[in-house]
């Protein structure tokens, strides 16, 4: 219901809205002011107590007066920065509330016999002073019903119990920061005016979040219980990357004490796209987690100077698995422990101690035992080296910020055992990486004993990782969830060294079979058996509804499925604008013509409003085609961010994953788009870029797979 002066119930909900932006109004001030008079306050007590703090190394007693002084301060400072960033936490939630304080209210009837309570739900929950809750976070158990969509008896889960409850109203509303536009009682996804009015809108530059619009079926995603692996196989713009971002979310509110950042690991296709998505979790008050490609994270552990391994037949694996039962480590598979020009451990003495366990066969447990007979030779030497005169003349040499950094004292030895304590102190700082080179086993040329084991000249990256994983055991052994986007893009290869370098996180899988846009990649049953074999039990959700396409667009994608996979796969968009299929007949031959109906499509693309993408098959067709049309298009390569506007330029690989306005798919000739399973996968890939409208021109005879669309 559109704004009515007339309407009690918009009155009373404007009223409501008004009480509640009152009161954020009210806790942001006393936020602000909070902040300010402690910070004033601390900077005044710091003040005080530097005053009173003594420097004085000038003996023992007087520098450990020193010392415990400064620790107050640094106690003082300490818990001044858990009072400021506690209250900079919730002053951050106040800030994203005053945007949109709520985008939602459900009312439930809890019990028998007492009144309903009315539930209202935004992208971060807030109390007032008294603990109530004024807007509960869309994360909250509670607001499970509203995304339910279940009008009558429906229910939530609080810790493991059920809570059965009446929903009595499930109410929407368009809010912008204190002004209520319009409110809406809806019931199921197909009715939901907030859904259509988000989808009416045009590209922007970054993927907006879904808090306000996640659907039933998104929903079982985002609000699955944890399992050791869930694939999901959605249809093109079924929000899956979204559903992926609000899944994080989701579990970081979940795990808010024992779950970080740096223990999510999500990997996505291409740069552009993380580009595209890297704002999603911060609008939703939380932190990125580790995001990389295939290449970044090889090149995070240091083999980005080499084959990434990708397209490799995953039967290397496994004969590198056949062959590692027989592996013996020779001498010339040794290296130096050096730390620049010193070396700390020879190779002949890492011989020696693999030696010492003989008894072991190559693997994590002979590794582990290795490493720490390593350490410990490391420890005795750099205590061997502490005894020399010219140590204790460095550590006398260096200054007093120095040596209270090193020593947390002023060196002052008074005996031997003193010199010997503060030069060892001084070894240990300098020579620390060296136990580092001990954990990450530098000293060990894995790629001689790979060579040796395959009888190549030279083994991938992925078979070089592979290969170090069997022979310690560990890879993240920290990390608790993986993510995947586009897994379908993923060769078994990649698959198999990524489930082995992650063996305790648990796996979220996107993707869509029909977007296998290469030769060679993994299809979803042997991802589901390659899980179930490394982590067990794969849950498995689809997603089939398209929220990014208008009707047309989707029934044009849709045609190059199989029959049986049409009729579960639908549009909630209304009617929009017929898919433009235009048949360049003679354009190999007569490149001018087709060139000049390429170029008034684009010209009258970039009179409307949005992002329009030229969409070509390759990179190679990418530079012919920046060439011909010039200014007229902006190129985008890996690496590169979306503009709001304009038309772009991108292969098809490149524009996997993001959304556009309008697409023109410039070569949707048969000669790039025959009918084979694979030119099918990458010409629904490439249509289903489009929200609103679509061109397909093709240079010469048009692509059979369109030939019903002419």
């Amino acid at each position: 219901m559109a704004a009515d002066s007339d309407d009690p119930t918009f009155i009373e909900e404007q009223r409501h809205l008004s009480e509640i932006y009152a009161q954020l109004r009210d806790i942001y001030d006393e936020l602000t002011e909070e902040i300010e008079v402690k910070h004033k306050s601390a900077a005044q007590d710091l003040r005080d107590l530097s005053e009173e703090v003594r420097i004085d190394f000038g003996g023992a007693d007087e520098t450990m007066e020193t010392l415990a002084a400064i620790e107050t301060l640094n106690s003082v400072i300490d818990t001044y920065n858990q009072h400021h960033d506690f209250a900079v936490e919730k002053l951050g939630r106040v800030i994203m509330l005053m945007g949109q304080p709520y985008f939602a209210k459900v009312r439930l009837k809890m019990r028998p016999g007492r009144p309903a309570r009315d539930v209202y739900i935004g992208s971060a929950g807030i109390t007032d002073k008294n603990k109530i809750p004024l807007i509960v976070d869309w994360r909250n158990p509670v607001a499970e019903t509203y995304y339910n969509q279940e009008m009558g008896p429906t229910s939530y889960t609080v810790d493991g119990r059920v809570r059965t409850v009446n929903l009595e109203l499930r109410r929407q509303y368009d809010i912008v920061r204190d002004k209520l536009n319009a409110y809406f009682d809806t019931t199921i996804a197909i009715e939901d005016s907030l859904l259509l009015n988000a989808l009416k809108r045009h590209h922007t530059e970054k993927l907006q979040a879904i808090t306000a619009t996640i659907q039933k079926e998104q929903n079982q995603v985002v609000r699955h219980e944890d399992v050791p692996v869930m694939l999901v196989n959605g249809i093109a713009g079924s929000g899956k990357t979204s559903v992926l971002l609000q899944r994080i979310a989701f579990l970081f509110y979940r795990n808010r004490e024992t779950l970080s950042p740096e223990q999510v690991y999500l990997f996505t296709p291409n740069q552009v796209f993380q580009k595209y998505i890297d704002t999603v979790l911060p609008t939703l008050g939380e932190s990125n987690p580790q995001t990389f490609t295939w290449k970044e994270f090889l090149a995070g552990l240091g083999l980005g100077d080499r084959g990434t391994g990708a397209e490799e037949d995953p039967a290397v694996l496994d004969e590198l698995d056949a062959a590692f039962g027989d592996v013996q480590v020779k001498m010339e598979d040794l290296r130096d422990i050096r730390v620049g020009e010193t070396a700390l451990i020879k190779a002949s003495q890492i011989k020696s101690a693999l030696e010492k366990f003989s008894q072991f066969p190559v693997g994590p447990r002979l590794m582990a035992l290795v490493r720490d007979e390593l350490h410990d030779r490391l420890d005795r030497r750099i205590a061997q080296m502490a005894h020399g005169e010219e140590v204790l003349e460095e550590v006398l040499a260096l200054d007093v910020d120095e040596q209270m950094e090193l020593f947390g004292e002023v060196a002052s030895p008074s005996n031997d055992d003193d010199a010997f304590r503060y030069a060892k102190k001084l070894l240990k700082s300098r020579y620390n990486c060296a136990h580092e080179d001990i954990e990450n086993l530098t000293w060990l040329r894995l790629d001689r004993i790979g060579c040796r084991m395959t009888g190549r000249k030279a083994i991938s990256a992925a078979e070089w990782l592979y290969l170090k994983l069997l022979v310690t055991g560990h890879g993240a052994d920290d990390a608790r969830f993986v993510m995947i986007d586009e897994v379908q893009d993923y060769t078994l290869t990649q698959l198999t060294v990524l489930a082995k370098y992650f063996p305790r996180a648990h796996f979220l899988l996107l993707g869509d079979s029909h977007q296998a846009i290469h030769e060679g990649t993994a299809t979803f049953e042997q991802i589901r058996e390659l899980f179930a074999r490394t982590h067990g039990n794969v849950e498995e959700c689809r997603l089939m509804t398209s929220y990014r396409s208008s009707p047309e667009i989707t029934r044009l994608f849709a045609s190059l499925l199989p029959e049986e996979e049409r009729i579960n796969l639908s549009s909630v968009h209304r009617p929009g604008i017929a898919p433009r299929v235009v048949e360049v007949a003679d354009g190999e031959t007569n490149t001018q013509a087709w060139l000049d109906e390429l170029r008034s499509a684009i010209d009258a693309a970039a009179q409307d409003e949005g992002l329009t993408a030229v969409v070509a098959a390759d990179k190679r067709r990418v530079s012919w085609l920046s060439k011909r049309l010039g200014e007229r298009v902006v190129t985008v390569r890996n690496g590169k961010k979306l503009p709001a506007e304009g038309v772009v330029l991108m292969d098809l690989p490149l524009a996997k994953g993001l959304e556009f306005d309008h697409v023109i798919v410039p070569d949707a000739q048969e000669t790039v788009y025959p009918d084979t399973p694979l030119a099918r996968r990458r010409l629904y890939t490439a249509i289903s870029r489009a929200m609103h409208k679509v061109d397909l021109i093709s240079q010469g005879g048009i692509s059979p797979l369109l030939a019903d669309w002419k």
